[in-house]
Order: C-alpha cells, then sequence, then structure tokens
C-alpha cells in the first residue's frame, strides 16, 4: 500500500525499503511551499555588519607610523595626539629656556689666590715733627675733619654686576670693611702683639705668605709685613690716643665672570709717642700717617667663607727715615726730630684720589701734611 507522499509507482530498486525507519510522521507533514524556500535564502553580512558594535581588531594607523590611514580609521585622532606631543615639546623647551635666564650657570671657583704684591714707601719730614697733645695735633692738621676709627670707613652705594648680586656685593665690601678695621685700627696688631685678627680674614692659599711675612718681613714687594697690616716697631713708638682719624672711599668692579675686586683708598692719622722709658708727657705726642690703597678680591667660595685675596698694597708712610725699612714694622720720627734723607718727589697722603706714587723707596711729605699747616678738605 502506497503511503502520501511515495513515488505514483512505488519505491525504485535498489533504494531499500527502510525509509520509513529514520522518517518521523512529524516530517511528513511538513510541507515547504516556493515562496517560504525563496525566503530562505543565505545571506552574508558585510565585515563592517559582523563588527556591530564592538571595537575594531586593528587599530588605526598614526600620522608618525607613515601611509594613509585606514578609511575606517576616526578623522583627526592620530592628527590631534601628534599636535599634543609637539605642544609638550615646545612648553618643555620653553620653561628650559626661561630657567636658564632666571637662573644662570654659576661658574666653578677661581684657581689658586695669587701672592700679594706690595710696595711700602716711608715718607721723610721736611721739618721739625711737631709734637703737643693728641686732640690739638689733629685739630690743626688735614685731619681735622676725619671721622675716628670705623666710623670713617664708609661703604658706597651697593648695585648688582653681570654675575654678583647687590647682597654678594655688599657681603664682599662689608669683608673688606671689616679686614681695614682689623689691619688698621685693631690695638693688638698696631702694638705687634697680635696677628691673628687679619690672618682669619685671608684666603687660606695666602697664608703661608703672610706666615713668612709677619716672622720673617722682608722689603722684597712680597713678604712686607707692613704691607698686610699698620703695625708699630715696639721700641720705636706706642700709641698716644686709641682715637684714630680715618677717611677714605671704598669701589668694587666685576673683573671676571667669578672674581669681584674691591678697591680701598684711605688714610689713618695716629697720635704716637716714644716707646722707651717711663709714659711721655702729652706734650710729647706727635702724628703719624699711613695712606693705604689695597685691592681685595673675592670668588664665590670666599663670600661664603667671610674671606679675602689681598692682591697688591701701595703704602706711604711717614714722617719716617728713609735710611730705616718699614718692612717689619713703622719706625714713627717722634716730637722734636728734624728732617733727615731727602726723597725724590713730595707726596701728600692726604690727598685725595691716587697718591701720587714715589719712584724710588723714599718719598717726602708734602708741607700740607706737616700739623701746623693750612688745613685741606677731608677727601
Amino acid at each position: 500500500m502506497a503511503v502520501p507522499g511515495d513515488p505514483p509507482n512505488g519505491t525504485p530498486d535498489g533504494t531499500g525499503g527502510g525509509d520509513d525507519e529514520f522518517r518521523s510522521d512529524e516530517y511528513r507533514s511538513v510541507v515547504f511551499d516556493e515562496d517560504f524556500v525563496r525566503a530562505a535564502r543565505l545571506q552574508e553580512f558585510s565585515a563592517q555588519e559582523r563588527m556591530g558594535e564592538h571595537a575594531r581588531a586593528v587599530r588605526s594607523r598614526s600620522i608618525w607610523s607613515g601611509g594613509a590611514a585606514p578609511r575606517t580609521s576616526t578623522p583627526g585622532r592620530g592628527a590631534r595626539q601628534g599636535m599634543l606631543l609637539v605642544l609638550l615639546i615646545a612648553t618643555a623647551f620653553a620653561v628650559a629656556v626661561y630657567m636658564g635666564l632666571r637662573n644662570p650657570y654659576v661658574p666653578p671657583p677661581g684657581g689658586p689666590a695669587q701672592a700679594l704684591t706690595s710696595t711700602v714707601v716711608p715718607l721723610a719730614p721736611t721739618t721739625a715733627v711737631p709734637g703737643g697733645l693728641p686732640p690739638e695735633l689733629f685739630a690743626d692738621s688735614p685731619a681735622a675733619g676725619y671721622r675716628v676709627g670705623a666710623a670713617g670707613i664708609t661703604l658706597p652705594a651697593v648695585r648688582r654686576t653681570h654675575h654678583f648680586t647687590d647682597v654678594q656685593v655688599v657681603t664682599a665690601l662689608s669683608i673688606a670693611k671689616d679686614y681695614l678695621v682689623q689691619s688698621s685700627l685693631d690695638p693688638d696688631v698696631l702694638a705687634g702683639s697680635a696677628t691673628r685678627p687679619v690672618r682669619v680674614l685671608l684666603d687660606p692659599d695666602q697664608l703661608a705668605q703672610f706666615d713668612r711675612s709677619m716672622t720673617s718681613p722682608s722689603g722684597d714687594g712680597r713678604y712686607a709685613a707692613t704691607g698686610w697690616l699698620v703695625r708699630f716697631d715696639p721700641a720705636t713708638a706706642v700709641m698716644a690716643d686709641s682715637r684714630v682719624r680715618v677717611s677714605g672711599t671704598l669701589a668694587f668692579e666685576e673683573v671676571a665672570q667669578d672674581v669681584l675686586e674691591v678697591t680701598t683708598d684711605h688714610t689713618f692719622v695716629y697720635a704716637v709717642r716714644p716707646a722707651t722709658g717711663a709714659p711721655a708727657a702729652a706734650e710729647g705726642a706727635s702724628l703719624f700717617t699711613v695712606r693705604r690703597e689695597l685691592r681685595l678680591r673675592f670668588d664665590r667660595d670666599d663670600l661664603s667663607a667671610r674671606r679675602l685675596e689681598l692682591a697688591s698694597a701701595y703704602v706711604m708712610a711717614g714722617p719716617q727715615d728713609c735710611s730705616a725699612d718699614p718692612a717689619g714694622g713703622f719706625r714713627p720720627l717722634l716730637a722734636g726730630a728734624g728732617p733727615t734723607t731727602v726723597g725724590p718727589a713730595a707726596s701728600d697722603p692726604y690727598a685725595s684720589g691716587h697718591p701720587r706714587r714715589s719712584a724710588g723707596l723714599c718719598g717726602v711729605m708734602a708741607p700740607s701734611a706737616t700739623p701746623g699747616a693750612p688745613v685741606s678738605p677731608a677727601p
């Protein structure tokens, strides 16, 4: 008996009669019409449609990697990244330039300090040395208008230099003033009983030269004790009045990128008396004048340590005998002493400006530098 759906003439030979074994009744009743078959045709989605909302597996190429970016990359994203990188580099460069201008390179400290070169010129009197009471002698001398002690060492107006700040300039000037006070006004230094107040202010590279100048002074331009400081031969004269009269100037200049130079030019006037025997009567005092022109140098290490390098010293002092060697200590001609050897030219230690330098090893005190002469205005 034929079943619905079998071929009209029955099942072909050789095909087996076991179709009912793997067919089920439910599939026999399913009929696919033509419209259903056409609607069930296969349709393949594009790559973009298959990705849907998911991230791309391959990123678009950046403008820095060369070549054109894939057409599917986000427009302008690589360009924005490149512009951001360029902006960061430009900003870093601008900051580096600004910091370089605000904080200029600080050069390393200079080399070792140079040795001091000094010239000490005694000034011989042209008349007998006047004597008297110190106040009267001062009042009757060109030092009448000078200030007393450290008050006579005044600092100039301060301004910064190209490589040194105004604070560093003030520091250099204050160290220079300290040196002048200790080396020209300290009573123990003047008496020849102390050197440490001066020594502690010197660059360590100059200490050996300083020590030799104190122990073995010589007038060779390198080892004169009186090139470093003012002191009297204790066997000749002592101070008759502690109120030393002082007047002069300080100036500063940047001489190298790491070197600041201070020039001092001061006149110191001392009242002295004979050192031997009992203290002389007050009327026996006389004046002794020392003109010191110094060049002091400072590097940044010196400023930090409050020390200096004494580069040069030109000193005139009198009244003295030209035959006396002032390298170890000054030997004043005291009240009543007459003129001795006459020097080559007159020099005035009270004159303002640069002192007139003697051509030889001795000079002559100008008449205006002698007590009793007309008083000239203080420099």
